[in-house]
């Protein structure tokens, strides 16, 4: 991997507040027009690190660069090239769309200020709406205008912090076609997100938890990774048996999905010791691939907590 082609390429961030550390050591390397998956619990450090990389947090150790500036000395070149899209929408209800846009627009020093507007309302699909209030806006329409706001200046990179949050399938699956639009136009994604479908349309993908990072690569690269066995069990009276076998050695998750039980667990021998005795009878087992989910849930079931 040539060091050209990468957006982001640092090593050993480390910040701490007081004597917790929410993020610890992580290194990441992130290709231009990739879209890199962030994902891991509540509190696990993702805001944090993303604060870091955009100059918004002095890191307590840590080296490289981002945009081919230094991360700590060059910060405020790189806030010109990064756009930031915040979990909360963060703008003035009572001004229009185009109104708010106006005032990024400004905030950036644009020299083409209103054609600068006018291709963020035509690129979204908000043109129309240019006159709406913000504070009237439902959630869809709302992250339109965020991620609007976050293009206006025409960055390079894009830090999203889940910014799916709270918005309905059809306004998700709008955002991504956005967002791979871009990438393949040679923009960056730094995407947090707890969906799991999300991850998946995610070129790459890291998982962190309570500031350590438990694994990285693409999805393919993860689960092999983590070395998880999952069988898919179907039969009457599945809670009867999650019951039963929950505790055994070698199960690490035993999870409903619909009409189905995902047994799962990084021993593959142990696993099935455990549950060849109810392999015969009333229940049908199948061995299956471990999705996203099983892997984040396995990999979080291991991490230790930083709260203390």
């Amino acid at each position: 991997m040539s060091a050209n082609d990468l957006v982001i390429d640092v090593q050993g961030i480390t910040k701490r507040f007081g004597s917790r550390t929410v993020v610890n050591n992580i290194p990441m390397q992130v290709r231009r027009g990739e879209i890199y998956g962030f994902l891991g619990p509540n509190g696990s450090g993702k805001t944090t690190f993303l604060r870091i990389l955009c100059g918004l947090l002095k890191p307590d150790a840590g080296s490289g660069q981002c945009l081919g500036f230094d991360f700590r000395r060059e910060s405020p070149e790189i806030k010109k090239r990064v756009g930031y899209m915040t979990q909360r929408f963060s703008f003035y209800e009572d001004l229009t769309i185009e109104e708010n846009l106006d005032f990024i627009a400004k905030l950036y020093e644009m020299p083409q200020r209103k054609a600068a507007v006018e291709k963020s309302l035509e690129f979204l699909g908000m043109a129309e709406r240019r006159r709406q209030l913000a504070g009237t806006l439902s959630g869809g329409w709302k992250q339109r205008l965020a991620l609007s706001a976050c293009l206006i200046h025409e960055p390079q990179l894009l830090l999203l912090d889940e910014p799916t949050a709270g918005v309905d399938p059809k306004a998700r699956r709008g955002f991504w076609e956005k967002i791979h639009q871009l990438a393949a136009g040679g923009m960056t994604a730094l995407v947090t997100t707890h969906y799991m479908d999300e991850a998946e349309r995610c070129h790459r993908l890291a998982y962190i938890a309570y500031g350590n990072l438990l694994a990285s690569g693409t999805m393919g690269e993860v689960l092999k990774t983590v070395g998880l066995t999952t069988w898919a069990v179907t039969g009457e009276n599945l809670s009867a048996l999650a019951d039963q076998i929950r505790k055994l050695p070698g199960i690490e998750q035993v999870v409903a999905f619909g009409t189905t039980l995902h047994v799962s667990g990084r021993n593959a021998e142990k696993l099935r010791a455990s549950v060849s005795p109810w392999m015969t009878g009333a229940y049908r087992w199948e061995q299956i691939e471990s999705g996203l989910e099983d892997v984040f849930v396995s990999l979080m079931e291991t991490a230790k907590d930083n709260f203390s």
